[in-house]
């Protein structure tokens, strides 16, 4: 199968139908990276917070069905990356159906959804992004959790409800 090159990143060219779904993933992706990055530092519970929460999970939903349709047209190459969006997909479920009731719960599936999302982009286009393909190809699995947990155990400390001092 031939290669076509966008912005010095490989491309297969396995039809239209991969090429019209990788137009919609590539872009439903950088607005889940824009729009969790967002949510993530905005005041909890304000309208910012809640506007972009909204249209990350929606977006992970379209990368997660557009993946799908990418990892079933080329299932070999694409299998591992299956693994990878299931869980970002499953663990934004979990932490946008426990945004009222469970806010750990929350905080945790949708730190970690990103942080499986960027796992995701990392392991399939470091090696050819500047700077990233110099790191050994475990850093694509590894990085985004070295730095991304840490994130989601801070969030989670702040939430925790302060302990009042006893006399």
């Amino acid at each position: 199968m031939d290669e076509i090159t966008i912005f010095g990143l490989p491309i297969p060219n396995a039809g239209p139908v991969f090429l019209a779904a990788l137009a919609v993933h590539v872009i439903a992706g950088l607005a889940c990276v824009i729009c969790g990055a967002v949510a993530a530092l905005s005041r909890k519970g304000g309208t910012r917070h809640l506007r972009f929460g909204r249209i990350y999970i929606w977006g992970l939903a379209i990368v997660f069905t557009t993946m799908t349709i990418l990892a079933a047209i080329r299932w070999r190459e694409n299998a591992h990356l299956v693994a990878i969006g299931s869980l970002a997909f499953t663990a934004g479920l979990v932490g946008y159906l426990n945004r009222r009731r469970r806010p750990y719960l929350h905080i945790t599936g949708m730190g970690l959804s990103y942080v499986a999302l960027l796992t995701g982009f990392y392991v399939d286009n470091g090696p050819h992004l500047p700077l990233w393909n110099r790191l050994p190809a475990w850093s694509y699995w590894v990085l985004p959790s070295l730095i991304g947990l840490p994130l989601i155990a801070r969030a989670i400390k702040r939430a925790l409800p302060a302990k009042r001092a006893t006399p």
